[in-house]
């Protein structure tokens, strides 16, 4: 096995946290190879957004702001540098001019990716990019999945276009990569086209936690309902920031007020603490409608809270 010290991040506390090029969470660089466990990538695509564009420029911002995280999880006590190899892979490669051969660029990516056995945790880029990554990773059985987001993503298409960042989880399940029994969305809120937009979800399985229900039911209520319907199997988590409110992260494209907090959603990653995740995304994230950066602050940690658990996972199969 590969020495862990040369996968150790840059120190902080040793090397100043405005010094040296920015990385995911200041760990080292590498191309695909079996040796690391889980892989810190960025997806610089928005081609498929039909509002507000800008979350190309996602990664970017949060590999800058991810200086800020240090070693050890304030509360599980998980060192995820010291029991994985953990590196920046950069980003997928896309077409800025084409969104289908982006989609299919992203998709060769990670397919090369799963053939390593690295494990994914994305930044995006819009949240189309959770299809080319489950097209990749979910080959040989459906996934579980956690959805955040203050929308269904279930629309059958946007002016014609059927691929794009509302329609990931209805082309999700057409595919066969989704699970239905063992998937769950939480915090939709957004004002909608038609009273079908949620529908779809209902229909053909889904667990769905609006933002009303809960506040309803409670965080501790939600988290026992999120853990029932995910287990017995692998599960992805998608977390578009829009489902979380923009108070709190106002650089996003499409932002819906009254939604989940950051404090929330850390402690619901942190319940699937156990759980075989086997990838991650967080989607839409613009800077260029932050000019505080806390948006790109609030990514980079929730980044490291999916890093903790995917980390321990990996290490309790060994």
């Amino acid at each position: 096995m590969t020495n862990r010290e040369d996968y150790q991040p840059v120190d902080p506390s040793v090397v100043p946290r405005f010094a040296g090029l920015a990385t995911f969470m200041r760990t080292v660089t590498r191309e695909i190879i079996e040796e690391v466990d889980v892989g810190l990538v960025g997806v610089p695509f928005d081609l498929g957004l039909n509002h507000r564009t800008g979350a190309r420029q996602g990664p970017a911002g949060v590999r800058e702001m991810s200086r800020l995280i240090r070693r050890v999880h304030p509360t599980s006590g998980i060192r995820p540098f010291e029991i994985c190899n953990v590196a920046d892979l950069g980003d997928a490669p896309v077409n800025p001019m084409s969104k289908d051969k982006s989609i299919d660029m992203i998709r060769d990516f990670f397919i090369e990716m799963k053939g390593a056995n690295i494990v994914p945790i994305a930044c995006g880029g819009d949240h189309t990019i959770p299809l080319p990554i489950l097209r990749a990773l979910a080959v040989d059985e459906p996934v579980g999945l956690l959805h955040f987001d203050a929308h269904a993503d279930t629309l059958d298409e946007i002016c014609g276009d059927k691929v794009n960042h509302a329609t990931f989880m209805r082309r999700g399940y057409e595919e066969g990569l989704i699970d239905p029994k063992r998937t769950i969305q939480i915090g939709m809120r957004g004002s909608r086209f038609t009273p079908q937009d949620i529908q779809y979800g209902y229909d053909v399985g889904y667990s769905i936690i609006t933002m009303d229900e809960y506040e309803e039911m409670g965080r501790a209520a939600a988290i026992q309902q999120i853990q029932e319907v995910l287990k017995g199997g692998p599960v992805y988590i998608s977390l578009d920031i829009d489902g979380l409110d923009p108070a709190y992260l106002p650089g996003t494209g499409v932002p819906e007020i009254g939604g989940l907090i950051p404090r929330d959603v850390q402690v619901i990653l942190r319940s699937l603490q156990g759980m075989d995740i086997v990838g991650a995304d967080i989607s839409e994230v613009s800077p260029c409608y932050d000019p505080t950066g806390i948006t790109c602050v609030t990514v980079a940690n929730l980044m490291f809270e999916m890093l903790c658990i995917i980390a321990d996972s990996i290490s309790a199969k060994r």
